[in-house]
């Protein structure tokens, strides 16, 4: 498999559809509503353009460590992250961003369109999950459904029973002290 191929969460080689995910949370009967916009690439565009879009609104980071270990770190948008602090927080880690391949073979996603979401395409299980605890206090949590051209608003339970579904058991931390 090259460094841009994964196994999406239906199981096939490539990275699963919006229509996938959508069908898979239906299938669980977790609901959500979805928000069709223009493509989003930053927490910075999703400001301009959210319009009356309430709940929590996260940012998704995408971080490696120098041995290969992958996480990915969902907190408020606003949350500033130290990633020296939050790689201490990790048990040493030295963190850094995950490249635009190493994105698209492990969440199957282009940069902008990162979420929770994502890890329907992890079939390996190979990424850590790390969530904001403050994050989950927020109802409902937008995130995007594998593409930056939407959003889903989903509560906090629904998202953790996403996950559970999939085999992870997310780290709950609080951010709030890493800046």
């Amino acid at each position: 498999m090259s460094e841009s191929e994964s196994v999406s969460g239906n199981g096939q080689s490539g990275p699963s559809t919006p229509d996938e995910l959508l069908a898979h949370l239906d299938g669980l009967g977790l609901g959500y509503d979805l928000h069709r916009h223009p493509p989003l690439f930053t927490v910075e565009d999703s400001k301009a353009l959210r319009g009356e879009l309430t709940g929590g609104h996260c940012k998704n980071l995408f971080l490696r460590d120098r041995k290969g270990k992958m996480w990915l770190v969902v907190t408020l948008e606003d949350r500033p992250i130290d990633l020296k602090q939050l790689g201490a927080a990790l048990g040493g880690a030295r963190l850094s961003f995950g490249s635009p391949d190493r994105l698209m073979k492990y969440l199957g996603v282009i940069p902008g369109a990162v979420s929770p979401f994502a890890l329907f395409n992890d079939a390996e299980r190979q990424v850590t999950v790390v969530l904001d605890k403050e994050m989950l206090t927020f109802d409902p949590l937008n995130y995007h459904p594998l593409s930056n051209d939407m959003t889903i608003a989903v509560s906090p339970g629904s998202l953790l029973a996403f996950l559970r579904n999939l085999g992870y058991e997310p780290d709950i931390l609080d951010l709030a002290g890493l800046n």
